[in-house]
């Protein structure tokens, strides 16, 4: 297993779902909520089944476009995202 790669995944993911919109639904989700650990096991189950697409997803895409131009095609997505979460 390559621990540094785990080590980088799980620490950027963990501090870029910090205080996202899952985890404030979570959170609402729960003070309402009789049953927490139902909701835990639920958005956790959640987060994987995304993650697990997301790598799906992106290794079929690597295995069809080479590296660098899908890097610059995601370095284009992120900017105009930015660009327009800016202009709202």
């Amino acid at each position: 297993m390559n621990w540094e790669l785990f080590v980088v995944c799980f620490v950027t993911i963990f501090i870029s779902e910090l205080g996202d919109k899952s985890q404030l639904v979570t959170f609402t989700m729960t003070s309402n909520s009789r049953f927490p650990w139902y909701i835990f096991i639920g958005s956790a189950s959640a987060l994987i089944l995304t993650s697990g697409l997301g790598v799906l997803l992106g290794d079929g895409i690597a295995y069809l476009l080479p590296d660098r131009p899908l890097k610059a095609l995601a370095a284009l997505l992120f900017a105009f995202l930015a660009f327009r979460t800016l202009a709202d």
